[in-house]
């Protein structure tokens, strides 16, 4: 029987879809400096056609392969964070909704012996909103409002409302709720002024610059588009009828600039894994005057450098083993008993290259205990869980399902010990799965579960395929 953390994973099953992109190493790959964790976009590009394990000696750094939109890490194979849900299948009643996450990096393989590039994909049920919208009916049209204008030609309106019946669950009714007619009232109406448009630029009051008086142009435009009506009168032109500015002279030619030799290349700045000098340049042969054009191209270019040497890389903790037995030297049997037990669980120091730092911290754990593996308990059921993730995924007909669990009742033992006196005390931890017994429920005396399919399932596709 599994212990209740493992029946916990159990609701939350997944399906891995293999479409993993293998890197072997021998094919030229683009190489970057940086592998954006949140995005798992390639950063900081270095160069092309360079071999994987020479971009790999940095950790750090992260390479394409060519033809392929997916960034791969040279760090230790590790899963990337969760995707975000994929909108709900349907915008009413119950959908499902997918989301993702893929194995990323280099020279190795993630947790369960998954190859880099893997997708995995969770499935969960949906909803927007409980009911789908239905339509509404428009009233009557109301009456008509008064014309617009007092004179001449304008338009009136009148409106109606979508309450016959109202709409449902974000409904509407189809067309509009008001319109407009034109509308005469038979009156004259007065023609207000307006400016023709302006007229050219006459010629220049100067032929040069820096005199007494500074040359000017002048232009003017009439009221005239139209003129402004005498019965009944209507307003003339607003502002000014003419207006000057000054000449402007004729410039300089303009000069164009023109690149100087490249400068010294800059030393590789990195001291392993592959690094970018740079070659510099002036546009100052000759300097551009005047308004001529700048230099054309480029005022840096770049080359790869290759240390040929193997970045170091710090230790990373791996996960903590299982505990071991619950056992006590000298006592051979301290199961069902409150006898306190010890047991030890160990962890791994991983991925370290030289001289990069070790794992900080303890490699093995010691915790006191009660050994209550197999003991026969009393039980109670369990509330029921909350409903599962759809399984399979990506699969034919995927369901989901919640559970009832018989639950043993743990003994009433001391839950702390002192071991040496003025140390404290000392937590003790009850380990094993016990044999809970409970009054039968549905005819199952262990686990109830429920099941119900998903509704209007998408379909899994890797997202960067759909990039290509």
């Amino acid at each position: 029987m599994p212990t209740p953390a493992q029946a916990s994973w159990l609701l939350l099953p997944s399906l891995l879809l293999l479409l993993t992109l293998p890197a072997t190493g021998s094919e030229p790959v683009v190489c970057f400096t940086q592998y954006e964790e949140s995005s798992g976009k390639c950063k900081g590009l270095l160069g092309g056609g360079v071999r994987v394990q020479d971009c790999c000696l940095n950790a750090a750094y992260a390479f394409q392969e060519p033809g392929s939109n997916l960034c791969q890490a040279c760090r230790s194979p590790q899963w990337s964070p969760w995707s975000s849900w994929s909108p709900c299948s349907v915008t009413c009643t119950e959908g499902s909704q997918l989301r993702h996450r893929r194995c990323i990096g280099w020279g190795g393989q993630c947790p369960e012996k998954v190859q880099p590039g893997t997708l995995e994909w969770q499935l969960q049920a949906c909803e927007n909103q409980p009911c789908c919208p239905e339509m509404g009916g428009w009233s009557n049209w109301g009456p008509w409002t008064p014309c617009s204008v007092t004179c001449s030609k304008g338009t009136r309106t009148r409106q109606r409302k979508c309450d016959a019946p109202a709409p449902k669950c974000g409904g509407f009714c189809p067309g509009e709720a008001q319109e407009s007619e034109a509308c005469d009232t038979e009156q004259v109406c007065p023609t207000h002024g307006a400016w023709a448009a302006w007229g050219p630029w006459g010629p220049c009051s100067g032929s040069c610059h820096g005199g007494s008086r500074a040359p000017v142009e002048r232009r003017s435009r009439t009221c005239t588009a139209p003129e402004p009506s005498t019965k009944p009168p209507g307003n003339p032109c607003p502002g000014i009828a003419s207006e000057q500015r000054g000449c402007s002279g004729l410039p300089p030619c303009p000069v164009a600039g023109g690149w100087g030799p490249w400068g010294p290349v800059s030393p590789c700045p990195v001291t392993c894994g592959l690094g970018q000098t740079m070659e510099r340049r002036t546009c100052d042969h000759p300097v551009p005057k005047h308004g001529g054009p700048f230099c054309a191209g480029d005022a840096t270019r770049t080359h790869t450098c290759n240390t040929a040497r193997e970045c170091p890389v710090n230790g990373e903790w791996g996960p903590w083993g299982e505990w071991d037995e619950c056992k006590r030297p000298k006592i051979s049997q301290i199961k069902c008993q409150e006898i306190q037990g010890q047991q030890i669980r160990s962890r791994d120091c991983k991925g370290r290259k030289l001289p990069g730092l070790r794992c900080a911290g303890e490699q093995e754990d010691i915790r006191y205990c009660y050994n209550i593996h197999r003991c026969l308990l009393d039980g109670s059921w369990s509330e029921w869980s909350t409903w599962g993730l759809c399984t399979p995924p990506c699969g034919p007909s995927p369901t989901r399902s919640r559970k009832r669990l018989c639950k043993a009742h743990l003994p009433n033992f001391a839950p702390t010990i002192s071991i040496v006196e003025g140390q404290g005390e000392k937590n003790v931890t009850f380990w094993g799965t016990p044999l809970a017994k409970c009054e039968p429920l549905q005819g199952q005396r262990l686990m109830v579960e429920e099941k119900k399919p998903c509704l209007h399932v998408p379909a899994c596709k890797d997202p960067e395929d759909e990039k290509l």
